[in-house]
């Protein structure tokens, strides 16, 4: 049973990441993110037969399914998609799968030939680019990337914030990295981030700070939902850890 509920949690995660990232590219309105997100099952399940009801768009959610299951087979199939059909959606496609797939350097190669023509500010490559310069440590590249994405609703909450703050502070931005990071300092949420700012208040010498923030986040875990504990499980432990650290 304890297989069985974490497999399905599993395979909600992975429809709810392919529903969003399709309603991002298609430019569907942001009411379908939220109730895909707040409404797992039946949100993906309404946004599939609504806004990918026809036949190619199934295929191509089957496919995202399997590629978990079989990434290697995912990205050979990708890349003969775009060696057939050198369009802006396969050239992303097999990005994303690169990048997801740790093949970092192709990825960027492949988002930075994207943002072409209408593609230029595509928010989707451009957050990805974000990430992909980050674990290649181009910091410096990051901040006017995201800078394109900065006034965007979705971006406040985006991994890709996450990163264009720790970026900052990589290029000597303290400050302006804290006011970023303060931004996404917010209770019962946001653990990474918080988890980001709390190292950073530890390596500007400010542990005081950086107990307070790392005790606070360690006592919500109590209040969290089974689903909420377990998504954010790993920046919890994180936290944990780091608390032993400067306690002891």
């Amino acid at each position: 049973m304890f297989f069985f509920n974490n497999y399905f949690y599993f395979i909600t995660i992975i429809l709810q990441a392919i529903c969003v990232i399709h309603c991002i590219r298609r430019g569907r309105q942001n009411s379908w993110i939220l109730i895909i997100i707040f409404l797992p099952i039946i949100g993906c399940i309404a946004y599939i037969f609504t806004e990918m009801s026809a036949g190619r768009e199934l295929q191509n959610l089957q496919s995202g399914v399997g590629s978990v299951l079989n990434p290697g087979g995912s990205i050979r199939k990708l890349e003969k998609n775009l060696k057939f059909s050198d369009t802006f959606n396969n050239r992303v496609a097999l990005a994303d799968a690169y990048l997801a797939s740790g093949h970092t350097e192709k990825a960027i190669d492949l988002y930075e030939s994207s943002l072409t023509g209408n593609f230029t500010e595509n928010e989707h490559v451009l957050s990805q680019l974000v990430i992909a310069y980050y674990k290649t440590k181009r910091y410096a590249d990051i901040i006017p990337v995201a800078q394109k994405i900065y006034n965007l609703p979705q971006f406040a909450r985006s991994t890709a914030h996450i990163y264009y703050a720790m970026a900052l502070e990589k290029t000597g931005n303290i400050e302006s990295a804290e006011k970023e990071f303060i931004k996404m300092k917010s209770k019962f949420s946001n653990f990474e981030p918080r988890y980001q700012y709390a190292l950073l208040l530890v390596r500007t010498g400010r542990k005081d700070e950086a107990r307070q923030l790392l005790t606070e986040m360690t006592s919500e875990a109590a209040h969290l939902s089974p689903r909420e504990r377990r998504s954010n499980s790993n920046w919890l432990a994180l936290a944990k850890e780091e608390l032993k650290k400067i306690q002891g």
